[in-house]
């Protein structure tokens, strides 16, 4: 009888804890990851987001013996993508690699937002910093007589809205970055948002498009390639995967020596997942992060490798928002 009773307690605690009780006990019996990992990322492929979210699939798969898989979701500046991973169940099982733009500026810049940016994930890890980059498709350069940032000052404000600027979705950094830009220079260019980098590159390169601030890693290839002309990064300081190349605030006088429009990417997973999960997947991360193969690359690509605590991801993101939020503002940019 006593083993009935045990059994029959058991299955009375489970259905009051519901659905996560098993989630939980299988997690801590050391059970997860037992099948597929899926890593949303709220954006196209051919950006930032993806190439990170890429770069880092393989390691943890090799971490935990089970498939990481990439899983585009554009739309909507990237709360198509987040908003899926919010209503996700919290199992360890679906991640998202979540932006600047989906945790820190979408909630000043929307005004209905599809989820809540603090209460519907748990952080997990910051994967990289980085800087954007002002670039320009050179037939426009050319067309316009840019070839600098004081150049593209001058030449929007001698054509208003003929200069066109590409982003990866209304509520990017990409996007913030070009609004703030205008909103200090006092210029207008009109903003053509995409549901990535990868597709406005295209645009870019193909002559359709005229700029970008776009993330330094996914326009580097073209930099080097000579497909796009690189006038400056938003970061505070100058990158190091591209010293000689100035900063905005250096290169745009007084009227911009306040600039910097830097981005970042990081994991998180729905609200209530395993700490125990969480805290595998950022000690993996971090590892990876710290991989003197992976670092180098990333390095040279623009990015800055992370792998911080939950807590201190958790902290940095509730001072980004604070941050953008006053940029938003300044910038005077809303998306219905």
């Amino acid at each position: 009888m006593s083993n009935r009773r045990q059994v029959l307690a058991s299955a009375s605690l489970l259905a009051l804890l519901g659905p996560q009780a098993s989630t939980l006990a299988f997690a801590q019996a050391g059970g997860w990851p037992a099948k597929p990992v899926r890593i949303v990322v709220p954006f196209a492929a051919g950006g930032t987001t993806d190439i990170l979210a890429r770069a880092i699939a393989p390691e943890l798969q090799k971490a935990f013996g089970q498939p990481f898989v990439v899983d585009n979701k554009p739309g909507a500046g990237g709360n198509t993508g987040a908003a899926e991973v919010a209503k996700s169940a919290a199992d360890g099982y679906t991640l998202l690699m979540g932006t600047v733009g989906t945790q820190a500026i979408n909630p000043s810049l929307y005004p209905k937002m599809p989820y809540d940016a603090v209460k519907d994930f748990a952080p997990i890890t910051l994967v990289a910093g980085v800087p954007n980059v002002v670039v320009m498709n050179p037939g426009s350069a050319q067309k316009y007589g840019v070839n600098n940032i004081v150049d593209l000052i001058r030449a929007a404000r001698a054509n208003p809205g003929k200069l066109n600027v590409a982003s990866s979705g209304n509520g990017t950094s990409i996007h913030l970055a070009a609004e703030l830009f205008k909103s200090l220079t006092s210029t207008f260019m009109l903003h053509l948002p995409y549901r990535g980098s990868g597709p406005a590159l295209i645009d870019l390169m193909a002559g359709n498009v005229d700029l970008m601030f776009d993330n330094l890693p996914s326009a580097m290839p073209h930099i080097k390639s000579g497909r796009l002309k690189a006038l400056a990064v938003t970061s505070g300081v100058r990158s190091q995967a591209l010293p000689d190349l100035p900063t905005v605030a250096e290169a745009g006088g007084l009227m911009l020596r306040n600039y910097e429009a830097s981005s970042w990417f990081g994991l998180l997973a729905p609200a209530g997942t395993p700490a125990e999960v969480v805290a595998r997947i950022q000690q993996e991360t971090a590892k990876a992060m710290a991989a003197p193969a992976i670092k180098e690359r990333l390095l040279a690509q623009g990015a800055i490798p992370s792998g911080m605590s939950p807590a201190d991801f958790a902290k940095f993101i509730e001072a980004e928002t604070k941050k953008w939020a006053v940029v938003v503002k300044a910038s005077g940019a809303k998306v219905d």
